[in-house]
């Protein structure tokens, strides 16, 4: 596989655009950055070093809140790191799942070295040999908006791999402190600080 042409920041926008009671874990770096990015929400769950983690989050989060979207919002490199959640994810099959993973074919965090999926391996076809009921991939524009109605209205487990151009864009820098973030969100949840 090679960089897609799509603008990462244009993307997560249009996936969180009118996002409702959509509940968003974004991945470590620049995914965390592009959801700071397209506006700060309570409903948006950033994680900070915790690299690999972010579909596990997710599927935690969809388990614990089967009523509401949740979509998981990584890139590549983080995707590649968590690869055996895709496994864990595809047999426990929870019905309000969608992961989005953003593809540069690079590893963005640590000075754009090529990444496996720059190499070659298919994330969209790793997913649907573990199980995913849909695994795709998105490289056009004109495929955002069907992608982002999915992610909203709870149809099912999804994968989405979308194409983005390799760049390395100016921070928009979440709320680092991992406390406030948690209870932000709990709150949100209406659940009192933990």
């Amino acid at each position: 596989m090679s960089a897609g042409t799509l603008d990462r920041r244009a993307v997560v926008a249009d996936l969180l655009r009118d996002r409702g009671d959509l509940l968003v874990v974004s991945g470590l770096g620049s995914p965390s950055y592009d959801v700071m990015a397209a506006g700060d929400h309570p409903l948006n769950y950033y994680l900070w070093a915790a690299m690999g983690s972010a579909m596990t989050v997710g599927l935690g989060l969809a388990t614990a809140q089967p009523s509401r979207p949740v979509a998981v919002i990584t890139g590549d490199g983080e995707a590649l790191m968590g690869f055996g959640a895709l496994a864990t994810i595809a047999l426990r099959r929870p019905p309000n799942l969608s992961i989005i993973v953003l593809d540069n074919g690079h590893f963005g965090e640590t000075g754009m070295q090529a990444s496996h999926t720059g190499q070659g391996i298919d994330l969209a076809r790793v997913a649907a040999a573990c199980g995913f009921p849909v695994a795709d991939r998105v490289t056009e524009r004109q495929g955002m908006e069907p992608l982002r109605r999915r992610i909203h209205a709870k149809a099912g487990l999804n994968l989405a791999v979308v194409g983005i151009t390799a760049e390395n864009l100016p921070r928009a820098l979440p709320p680092r402190d991992g406390v406030q973030v948690k209870n932000r969100f709990r709150q949100a949840l209406g659940f009192p600080h933990a």
